[in-house]
This record gives structure tokens, C-alpha cells and sequence, in this order.
């Protein structure tokens, strides 16, 4: 019968090591599993079952991870059975309608002012928990757990890059910090936060520095 493996994306998108990741920080309305016949390929088996359901716009990698890992798990349940029986054939993917996905590194965390603020939301919903999103500050790196996109900005917010009392400015409107973390802190609210580190308010992000 071969080996069966359950893949949490509805592939052949996000074939390989981040499908999650990636779904969220596609900005995919929908999420899914999908039950394949192993091959040689990364991914590239022939399907043999598929759930998919909508993906709600503030899911947390971890949200879906659990959410994937309960789907396949009542997918497979309800397939191995006809499988076994051979009451189900395995149709062949599309390979061009196929996406790929690497594993993450820890730079991918870093959140690049320079870019749209519904994608660095994304990044930080999609990075939890490792590795996480992160910024390097005056007062020194801080991870971001919670953020909300506000799009559009006044002409005196100044260049993206620039914290403000409510957030991070970026390159088409403000993102809004929720929940952050210094190096070694606890969790806590961006008032908070503030409160504790008033210089953070008009500084800029600081580059990270390249390693040796």
C-alpha cells in the first residue's frame, strides 16, 4: 500500500519544511492537510485525501499547528481504512501549481520597517515561536508577540524605522505593538514597555550587527 504521510498544507503549496509558516505569511485565506503516498520527492506523492478550512486572519502559527495536527489526525482516521481496502486511489499533484518552503532561520525573525505593515503583521503571527520576531533597539532587542496593522500614516510621522508612543512606524503605516519582550524580560504590553524604557519613543531601529 506504501507509506502514508500527513503534510499540514493543502498541496502542492508549501511543499517542504514550513508549511505553516508560510501559509500565514502568505496571507492564504484558506488552510488545510493533505494525505499523500510517499515518494522519492520532497512532498510530491500522490494525494490521497485533503481537508481544507478558512483560515482566519489573526491565526498564530501555534493556532494552526494544533489546529492542522487535530484535522489530519481525524483525516487519517477516517481514510486508512478505505486506503487499506483499496476503495481510494491516489491522484497525482500539480506540480505546476506547487510552492516550496525552506526550514526558518533566526534572521528571518528580524522585522524590516522598509517593508508593508499587513506583512510584518503576518511575520509576527507566523514566526511563533521560534524564531520568533524580533527588533533591535536602542534599548536593546526586543520580541514582538502581539501586533496589529494600521495602515496609512501622517506627514510628520517621520522616515519607516521610527518607534512611536503606539509602535513601529513602517513603509505604508504603523504597526501597532501589543505584546513585546526585551532580551531576558518578561512579557508585557508595548505601555508598559514604555513606561519602563521612555528613550524607545522617537529612536529608530538599529541595524543588527553582522556576525564574524
Amino acid at each position: 500500500h506504501g507509506i502514508l504521510n500527513i503534510h499540514p498544507s493543502l498541496l502542492p503549496r508549501h511543499r517542504g519544511a514550513a508549511p505553516i509558516a508560510a501559509a500565514i505569511l502568505a496571507g492564504d485565506a484558506e488552510g488545510g492537510v493533505t494525505i499523500i503516498r510517499m515518494d522519492e520527492g520532497v512532498d510530491t506523492g500522490p494525494i490521497v485525501a485533503q481537508r481544507s478550512w478558512p483560515l482566519d486572519s489573526s491565526i498564530t502559527a501555534p493556532d494552526l499547528e494544533a489546529l492542522a495536527a487535530r484535522e489530519g489526525a481525524l483525516l487519517l482516521r477516517s481514510t486508512i481504512r478505505p486506503w487499506v481496502e483499496g476503495q481510494l486511489e491516489a491522484g497525482p499533484q500539480d506540480d505546476t501549481a506547487a510552492s516550496s518552503t525552506r526550514p526558518l532561520r533566526r534572521e528571518d525573525g528580524r522585522l524590516d520597517p522598509d517593508r508593508p505593515v499587513e506583512l510584518l503583521e503576518r511575520q509576527v503571527r507566523a514566526l511563533q515561536p521560534w524564531p520568533g520576531s524580533w527588533l533591535e533597539t536602542v534599548v536593546g532587542r526586543m520580541l514582538v508577540w502581539r501586533a496589529e496593522a494600521v495602515p496609512g500614516f501622517d506627514a510628520g510621522d517621520g522616515a519607516p524605522g521610527r518607534f512611536g508612543r503606539f509602535g513601529l512606524r513602517a513603509s505604508d503605516g504603523h504597526l501597532a505593538l501589543r505584546e513585546v519582550q526585551p532580551a531576558g524580560g518578561r512579557r508585557m504590553t508595548w505601555d508598559e514597555f514604555v513606561r519602563g524604557r521612555p528613550a524607545i519613543v522617537g529612536s529608530e531601529v538599529v541595524e543588527p550587527k553582522a556576525r564574524a
